[in-house]
């Protein structure tokens, strides 16, 4: 009784660091069993994926779910976007627990919130599990009827052009042309960002994943990469160390191992600690590309099909990144900050500066039709 007594205690605290809503939700007869976190609703409602994970345990996901809900806060500000930050998880084993009851029953979760968070796809989700969603729920992105389809597509472009702008402030270059790069995960992301990478004539691809298909289908897609386990991948001497799995993977263990240049990759939350680890990074003369910068691309999607879908200003905002990751990169320079500290700023000042403005001349129009059909 002591721990549950902890962990409701733990669960309250997360409103005096500002997360505004915390949502335990559990159907019994389909098996769906999940949290939802808002963190800011200031800018706009919130927007974020849903991800599907074995948690070992409820601890585990409410940990999860916190950090990529204020993530998601600060990717839609520094993306330019007018939306607010939440996310949810649903823990369970992936190749178990779905169905399209399972899916449909989620949906129906996400239209009782009546509005106040949009979601889409993460980790373990598919095109097809959010049509199921959609059956059920006005609040969800992914499905053909909307015009965008997977956020994959778009997260993939986004994170490629981010290399690019990456490898232009370190080291010079235009392109990745004679470059190596180590894989952490060759999910959907990696997968769709082949189509980009195969325009360079990359000299090395290291990669790892703890899935055999994924492992057997990137082979595919790249016969001459090097599979390596996961535990050797941070060791490997590359230009772009590329993270695109779960978070907190640049920690205290890890960091002293890379042999890179540049961190530029799909996954959320990769710093374990930013305070400690932003400036280990700096440090050993490595430049962060800030992962919810870098990784905007699904966000975007979801954006536009909320304000109604038209895929040449979705891939515009997109391409952005760029732009937005050379800003930040001369923030960092000219403050002498860490990159992920100037992503931050960057992020806070526009939720401040745009706050300050909606308090004069009176009331804005409204934003978002949310029912497309």
């Amino acid at each position: 009784m002591k721990a549950k007594t902890n962990f409701t205690n733990e669960v309250f605290s997360y409103s005096n660091e500002g997360f505004e809503q915390i949502i335990y939700f559990h159907n019994k007869e389909t098996g769906l069993k999940g949290i939802t976190c808002i963190h800011d609703t200031r800018l706009g409602p919130s927007c974020g994926g849903t991800r599907l994970f074995n948690y070992k345990s409820e601890e585990e996901a409410l940990y999860d779910v916190t950090r990529l809900a204020k993530g998601m806060t600060y990717k839609n500000a520094s993306a330019g976007l007018n939306i607010g930050g939440c996310k949810t998880v649903l823990i369970g084993d992936p190749k178990k627990v779905k169905s399209e009851e399972y899916f449909r029953s989620y949906g129906r979760y996400i239209q009782s919130l009546n509005g106040r968070i949009y979601t889409g796809q993460d980790m373990n989700m598919t095109l097809q599990d959010c049509e199921y969603i959609d059956m059920e729920t006005d609040y969800v992105s992914g499905v053909l009827r909307k015009g965008a389809g997977s956020t994959t597509i778009l997260t993939a472009r986004g994170t490629y052009v981010g290399m690019l702008a990456a490898v232009k402030h370190k080291l010079g270059k235009d392109n990745l042309d004679d470059l190596t790069i180590a894989f952490q995960g060759v999910g959907a992301v990696v997968q769709e960002m082949a189509q980009f990478l195969k325009k360079n004539n990359l000299r090395r691809i290291y990669f790892t994943d703890i899935d055999p298909e994924k492992i057997a289908e990137f082979k595919v897609l790249f016969p001459l990469a090097v599979y390596v386990e996961p535990d050797e991948i941070y060791g490997k001497r590359c230009d772009i160390f590329s993270p695109n799995a779960i978070g907190a993977v640049l920690n205290d263990e890890t960091i002293p191992q890379l042999k890179a240049s540049i961190i530029a990759g799909a996954a959320n939350n990769v710093l374990k600690v930013e305070s400690i680890h932003g400036p280990m990074l700096e440090e050993k003369d490595i430049l962060y590309a800030p992962d919810f910068v870098i990784n905007a691309g699904g966000v975007i999607n979801v954006y536009h099909e909320m304000i109604g879908y038209h895929e040449p200003s979705a891939i515009h905002t997109t391409e952005g990144i760029y732009d937005r990751l050379m800003t930040i990169f001369k923030l960092s320079d000219e403050e002498k900050v860490p990159t992920y500290k100037a992503a931050n700023l960057m992020a806070e000042r526009r939720i401040e500066t745009l706050l300050k403005m909606r308090q004069t001349h009176g009331k804005s129009r409204t934003k978002f039709q949310w029912n497309i059909e």
